[in-house]
């Protein structure tokens, strides 16, 4: 569903501002600009407690800004990101590196978002042709965590890996593939010509789920895992605590697995391109 909201923005953005028209007597006035951006995300959550910058992974998006005057827009915006950790990483906690956790997850996130200049941005104006600027808005991603048994791709949202949606745990209910970030960050921008504008962004976000990584809560009780039909344990269950691939199991029932007073959060850093969809210049700037 994310992926098709994804190519509609990138399509209807253009139609929908690109239809404003100016008067000459306007000082310098940019209607917009169409914009993409490739770059790297980091994830931070049970998995990466201390917000290391360590497996930055692909990022790019694709995006609309319509100037509101010289130092204010607003961004409607498609973001792509891979995310990922390894308790492997975690060797300064020996807990945490024996508990042998891990995930990866693909991203597709929609935003809204104000820009704020610094300074008066002018394409074509060399006077006014860079700026620094913050950011900030709202939006909606799916995300859908897997990980690696013996070599096979395995997706761990249906496995209910913290006993969601078995009777044992009737308060634990599968955690949505949905989710709401509150993007914030800043960014530089320069004016190469009236057309085209490069930059460079680091953009924040914050979540309200924890389970970007899949993990959050205790373990559970095994019994929770149904084992499969030939009698062997399930997935699940193997996905669940994988601390016995190192050594003596430490999946405890009621043991902490994760925190869930803190929700995940993931960074992105990106290029960007934009090209100016309209741009009109009068002889003096005021």
């Amino acid at each position: 569903m994310m992926k098709k909201i994804f190519v509609a923005v990138a399509f209807s953005t253009t139609a929908l501002f690109s239809g404003t028209s100016v008067s000459a007597q306007d000082a310098v006035v940019q209607e917009g600009e169409f914009g993409i951006g490739v770059g790297a995300a980091q994830y931070f959550g049970d998995l990466n407690t201390r917000a290391r910058v360590n497996t930055a992974k692909l990022a790019a998006s694709l995006f609309f800004r319509k100037n509101l005057g010289n130092y204010i827009a607003l961004r409607l915006g498609a973001t792509f990101a891979q995310l990922g950790y390894s308790d492997q990483y975690n060797t300064h906690n020996e807990y945490m590196y024996s508990r042998n956790l891990s995930f990866n997850s693909k991203v597709w996130e929609v935003t809204l978002q104000g820009d704020f200049n610094f300074f008066r941005f002018m394409p074509g104006e060399p006077q006014y042709s860079f700026t620094p600027y913050i950011t900030f808005g709202a939006g909606i991603f799916s995300y859908d965590p897997y990980a690696y048994l013996r070599g096979e791709k395995v997706f761990l949202r249906p496995l209910g890996t913290e006993g969601q949606g078995s009777s044992l745990y009737p308060d634990r209910k599968k955690y949505s593939a949905m989710a709401i970030s509150i993007p914030f960050g800043g960014g530089i921008k320069y004016s190469f010509n009236e057309r085209i504008n490069i930059g460079f962004e680091v953009l924040h976000r914050f979540t309200n789920t924890d389970y970007l990584d899949d993990v959050s809560k205790t373990y559970v009780d095994p019994a929770a895992f149904p084992l499969n039909p030939d009698g062997s344990t399930s997935n699940a269950q193997l996905l669940s605590d994988r601390s016995f691939e190192l050594g003596e199991p430490i999946g405890i029932p009621g043991r902490q697995r994760g925190n869930s007073k803190q929700k995940d959060q993931f960074v992105t850093a990106m290029v960007h391109i934009t090209f100016n969809l309209q741009s009109y210049k009068c002889p003096t700037a005021k």
